[in-house]
């Protein structure tokens, strides 16, 4: 069965027929075959973060992105530890949310929605604190699409000695990140983002001095990432709990076809160049974008509601899914916007189709006089 329509949303992604079909067999957990398929994968992710296996290790965490960031927050910072949460969007205010709940003591850093991370704000607050002992950040806000400055923020959170906790979601694999030498602490993704995998499970890509220290840290049983990666790490590729072995199989053959296109670089070669096709048919068609170009990620994109054109989200939505698109609403609260998305196995092709599409809706659409 061919799918019905092309996802152009911020995951789950639009997945190839051959990533699919890996989930056709049922497999045991216990498994020897399966737990080295496991092993394999940790490894790989390693390769995809550009680190050593000597000072780094990947530890799966069952459920969405957001399980791996709340087993993160919970397992990585003590009882007399701080958290500083940079906050730039939707995302990063999960992440001070999951803060609250889990009553880690933290302080919050925030910027406007159409404004990157100012490295030398995060400094500030660094220096003016000194009982911060970490700091997390979104990498790619999909919020609106922005891409904060990783590197000038890593950078001030190491030359200030501080723990880093990198939501990557948006960005892991869909873009290059040298997170060993950037001395990112643990890092944190999920199977349906930018290697095109389906949901299912999130990964942590840890540093072993670090995460060494986090035994006995957790405030869950569950979400425990200390103990996850001791039972994988004891167990050669055992998860703690039941694992999600159809997704598993179905992200080794994500990982396969991602080297099998390039790797990352050609990856993000090719997102850029489907949100360059995007952005300027939404030109064209009289929409205009959220952000200025200089801050737009490969990945989404948020565009403003049109004023030239008589408009609703629920019409153009219905429109474009009936013509094989399915975009994403907003999720700014003092704007109106929509997002549309071009990762998975999506192609310029079909950005090109969708552009004929957007010209025919505001064709068809009545103009205000």
């Amino acid at each position: 069965m061919s799918n019905p329509y092309l996802l152009l949303t911020p995951g789950p992604l639009s997945t190839t027929a051959t990533v699919k079909e890996a989930m056709q067999t049922d497999w045991c957990t216990w498994d020897h075959e399966y737990k080295s398929i496991v092993e394999q994968i940790r490894q790989q992710l390693l390769e995809v973060g550009c680190t050593s296996k000597e000072h780094y290790t990947t530890v799966f965490m069952q459920g969405s992105g957001t399980f791996g960031v709340e087993a993160t927050l919970g397992s990585v910072i003590p009882n007399d530890g701080k958290l500083l949460v940079i906050i730039n969007g939707a995302y990063g205010r999960r992440m001070e949310e999951i803060a609250k709940v889990l009553r880690i003591p933290h302080v919050s850093l925030s910027f406007e929605a159409n404004a990157p991370v100012d490295s030398r704000a995060v400094e500030k607050k660094l220096i003016e604190d000194a009982s911060i002992t970490h700091v997390a950040m979104v990498h790619c806000e999909t919020t609106t699409g922005i891409l904060n400055p990783l590197e000038a923020v890593m950078e001030v959170i190491k030359r200030n000695d501080r723990i880093a906790i990198i939501d990557a979601m948006s960005s892991f694999g869909g873009i290059p990140i040298a997170v060993e030498e950037l001395e990112i602490d643990f890092i944190i993704s999920s199977a349906n983002k930018c290697i095109q995998g389906v949901p299912g499970f999130s990964f942590v890509l840890c540093r072993r001095d670090e995460l060494m220290k986090c035994k006995g840290r957790a405030r869950s049983l569950s979400l425990d990432l200390y103990d996850q990666w001791e039972t994988m790490e004891r167990d050669s590729g055992k998860w703690r709990f039941t694992s999600p072995t159809h997704v598993v199989h179905a992200f080794k053959q994500a990982l396969l076809e991602l080297a099998e296109e390039g790797g990352v670089a050609a990856r993000h070669e090719r997102y850029r160049n489907n949100q360059r096709i995007v952005v300027e048919g939404m030109t064209e068609a009289g929409f205009t974008a959220y952000l200025p170009r200089e801050l737009q990620s490969p990945f989404i994109t948020t565009f403003l509601y049109p004023k030239h054109i008589s408009f609703t989200f629920e019409h153009f939505y219905t429109f474009l899914k009936s013509a094989g698109f399915v975009i994403y609403p907003g999720k700014l609260t003092d704007i109106d916007v929509f997002r549309i998305g071009n990762m998975g196995d999506v192609h310029a092709e079909d950005m090109e189709r969708l552009n004929t599409h957007l010209l025919r809706y505001v064709g068809e659409s009545h103009y205000e006089n």
